[in-house]
């Protein structure tokens, strides 16, 4: 029943698959494309099948097609980025997956499943471009002796024991060349530390450049990091990394932990020997970068769920600073939430000059799952939205604030529901709800459907209809 079901149904099932699906004969002659292929390669159907791969792809070769190798290897090949020009004269870029097609042990023709990265690719590559162009601009216009990094220790706000003790360690590691490992919650502040380090060293007129490792895709990572040769793989061509950008200065890897393990092997020899080369080139550049890394889960759960090299991790931890959550630094609150008062009253023209006890206390006791970011949204989305010289309790009706409150019982008095709906109720506790998800993720949609667990087209659709958006 199920095999004549997929027999009468596979080619409308293969068109709705949002991959592209190539086929090919022993001979190397088309015979099969799915709808997403067509659109992806712009492929006129009629005029490709029956024909020869490179009469329809000749910027490819017997040695560069994946198809054509698979037929001649007999192996299948895996998440292999190809770039060609289409018969239109547009560059394409497509992760590739290849494997032979096979009848009674006879190879028959080739099967090859596409995604396309052709946007990922043009942006990861105006990634390096922009950052070495920013350095070059900032340089120029900023003061001699002055880099590209905002922030200075000066910036890190709060007179928590812990936290003064953090940055008078990350004080004197700024005074070394050695690899920094920071780890901290989504809001903590790493990168403020990150940049505070660099600008009190001696690289402080150097480039500054971060890479968030979890933005790119594994195999778009590696070019951008260390930089391509011409010939390297289809459509390569000569590009410096972020490494050769970063020479002479500071280069933070965010969320470390979500490199591929073979990268981090790469990257520990950066780290040993000084030297880089770039994908598709033999010869090696020696550079002068110092690394810092970031990760936002615990190195050690990281290395037990095999997220992190054991070596790397030993290798970077030469200084290892543990910024604390802000709910484990109650004592800061009421300075970092007057400071992001007077932030915003500069910024929005506004002239807050106090927040209510009853409001400071609620701020003291809440958990904070964003931590300062969150406590800075907060601040701001209040003073955007009220004309008022007090923030107080009636300004966090609405909030993640108010909600966490409620839904601890802790709030005494509270009227919002009263008079409505349960229909109403249920909108204002689901729109409180995702807003205080969204603050948590900094506004991240994916990782808030997946805390939410709801798909990622209804958590849209809800941020629509409750009019929810970034501040």
């Amino acid at each position: 029943m199920i095999e004549s079901f997929l027999k009468e149904n596979i080619v409308e099932i293969l068109d709705n698959i949002q991959e592209g699906i190539h086929i090919i004969d022993h001979t190397g002659k088309i015979i099969y494309y799915n709808t997403f292929a067509l659109k992806l390669d712009e492929i006129d159907r009629e005029k490709a099948i029956g024909r020869h791969i490179l009469e329809i792809y000749p910027s490819l070769s017997h040695d560069t097609s994946t198809l054509l190798k698979v037929i001649r290897t007999g192996q299948p090949i895996y998440n292999v980025e190809q770039t060609f020009i289409n018969y239109k004269g547009d560059k394409i870029t497509t992760i590739n997956s290849s494997m032979p097609l096979k009848s009674k042990g006879r190879i028959v023709g080739a099967l090859e499943i596409s995604r396309d990265i052709t946007e990922v690719r043009k942006l990861s590559e105006k990634i390096v471009d922009l950052q070495k162009e920013l350095y070059i601009t900032e340089n120029k216009l900023k003061p001699k002796n002055q880099g590209t990094a905002s922030f200075t220790f000066a910036d890190i706000i709060g007179q928590n024991t812990e936290m003064l003790r953090i940055k008078s360690l990350a004080l004197k590691a700024a005074g070394t060349s050695s690899p920094v490992l920071i780890y901290g919650e989504t809001g903590t502040g790493k990168e403020l530390f990150v940049q505070s380090i660099h600008n009190a060293s001696p690289r402080r007129s150097k480039p500054f450049i971060a890479q968030n490792c979890a933005a790119l895709p594994s195999n778009l990572l590696e070019g951008i990091l260390f930089g391509t040769a011409r010939g390297g793989f289809t459509g390569a061509e000569d590009r410096p990394g972020l490494f050769e950008v970063a020479d002479g200065g500071t280069l933070l890897l965010d969320e470390i932990n979500s490199m591929p393990l073979d990268l981090q092997a790469k990257l520990l020899r950066v780290i040993q020997d000084g030297s880089i080369r770039r994908v598709g080139q033999v010869k090696t550049t020696l550079v002068d970068v110092r690394i810092i890394a970031a990760t936002n889960i615990p190195p050690e759960k990281a290395i037990k769920e095999n997220l992190l090299r054991r070596d790397l991790y030993y290798r970077l931890n030469v200084v290892s600073i543990n910024i604390p959550e802000l709910k484990d630094r109650p004592d800061d609150i009421p300075i970092l939430a007057n400071h992001f008062v007077n932030k915003y009253n500069r910024i929005l023209g506004k002239n807050v000059n106090k927040i209510d006890s009853e409001v400071m206390n609620l701020l003291i006791n809440f958990s904070w799952p964003g931590n300062v970011r969150e406590l800075e949204h907060l601040i701001e989305g209040i003073m955007t939205l009220y004309d008022t010289d007090t923030i107080k309790l009636q300004h966090t009706i609405g909030t993640v604030l108010f909600g966490n409150q409620a839904e601890q019982g802790n709030y005494q008095g509270d009227d919002s529901y009263m008079g409505k709906s349960l229909k109403e109720t249920i909108e204002q506790t689901e729109k409180t709800l995702i807003h205080k998800a969204l603050l948590s993720t900094d506004w991240n949609i994916t990782k808030t459907a997946e805390e939410l667990d709801i798909p990622r087209q209804t958590l849209q659709y809800k941020i629509k209809k409750y009019k929810l958006f970034s501040i």
